[in-house]
């Protein structure tokens, strides 16, 4: 399943991975790192939202 694919970006973009980037890690390493970031923010602000709310607005799990 491991299949290398090309992504075009601009050389802007290529110059700002390459400052993320430590010796010894790939690109698709520093990709990684940012995908899991963002999934942890976006999970982080659905929790907060869940926090935000009402308890009136929640459905017990218990029946």
């Amino acid at each position: 399943m491991s299949a290398d694919k090309r992504i075009r970006v601009s050389e802007e973009r290529r110059a700002q991975l390459h400052e993320l980037k430590e010796v010894g890690e790939s690109y698709d390493d520093v990709l990684a790192q940012l995908i899991q970031e963002h999934n942890r923010k976006e999970l982080a602000e659905r929790m907060r939202e869940v926090d935000e709310m009402d308890s009136d607005e929640l459905v017990p799990l218990d029946g």
